[in-house]
């Protein structure tokens, strides 16, 4: 079964208060489903590279023909380029994010997505909608702690 996931990431301020937004549907069941969240301090990468992984982390079953669409280059690339495994190389040494990156390996592994990257604000109805989830996320009044990203940025005062 085809599962297509749309993510899209925001940020007012970066870092500053973000949100992701998810698209997730199986076309022949003609099924979809959304996803959001909102944090109170934050980066965009973070929230383009969560969207994944909490998409991921939502599949039951392996062994679909899973596709994520992202507009971001951070995230496709990575992936699509096989930047991770240098990372993993050099011990993380550099590299923003770790903790999802290093959450991301075992879901890329287990469901072995296809990544597309797709033009960001260029009229594409899904990006489109996950932009908007993510936007507004990020102004919801109970937002979330990024508790990683926080606490490598000394309780956010920098």
């Amino acid at each position: 079964m085809k599962i297509e996931i749309f993510t899209d990431g925001a940020c007012s301020g970066n870092p500053g208060k973000g949100g992701f937004g998810i698209l997730m549907r199986v076309p022949e069941k003609q099924y979809q489903k959304h996803f959001s969240a909102g944090f109170r301090l934050t980066t965009n990468n973070r929230m383009e590279l969560m969207a994944v992984v909490v998409a991921l982390s939502k599949l039951k079953d392996e062994g679909h023909d899973v596709h994520i669409y992202t507009d971001s280059k951070y995230v496709s690339d990575a992936v699509n380029q096989n930047w991770i495994a240098g990372w993993v190389k050099r011990a993380w040494k550099n590299v923003k994010n770790p903790d999802l990156w290093q959450t991301l390996i075992p879901l890329l592994k287990k469901y072995n997505p296809k990544f597309h990257w797709i033009k960001g604000h260029a009229g594409h109805p899904e990006n489109e909608l996950v932009d908007q989830l993510a936007v507004k996320a990020a102004q919801n009044a109970n937002l979330q702690v990024d508790s990683y990203f926080e606490n490598q940025n000394n309780g956010g005062l920098f």
